[in-house]
């Protein structure tokens, strides 16, 4: 089992920058990839970033060149730093881990953490 808990969502303006971080716990050893996922009212779920062993990275389109997904070494902790934030980043953002290969979402969701970009 894994367990994930988000923190760090908040609201700020267009421009603007949050950090958003994903503790996990539990069966660490086993986990392949972490990533983070976003879901804004009335649309489906969406990879926004995910982090594999050995530091290997995927970014939505919408979201190279803003957001920037680390971790600690052993996956403890993984973080999802966002700069120029648009309202269309607005969501509800969502840690997901996995123990296979690939980036489709894994077993394991947090709770979720909203994420509000408005003027």
């Amino acid at each position: 089992q894994v367990q994930l808990v988000e923190s760090g969502g908040g609201s700020v303006q267009p421009g603007g920058s949050l950090r958003l971080s994903c503790a996990v716990s539990g069966s660490i050893s086993t986990i392949y990839a972490i990533a983070w996922y976003r879901q804004a009212p009335g649309k489906q779920r969406d990879l926004v970033a995910g982090i594999a062993l050995g530091g290997g990275t995927k970014y939505a389109d919408s979201v190279k060149g803003r957001f920037t997904i680390s971790s600690d070494n052993g996956m403890n902790t993984v973080d999802l730093q966002m700069n120029n934030l648009k309202p269309e980043d607005t969501a509800v953002y969502y840690c997901n881990a996995k123990h296979g290969m690939g980036w489709a979402p894994g077993a394991y969701w947090g709770q979720g953490t909203q994420v509000t970009v408005s003027s």
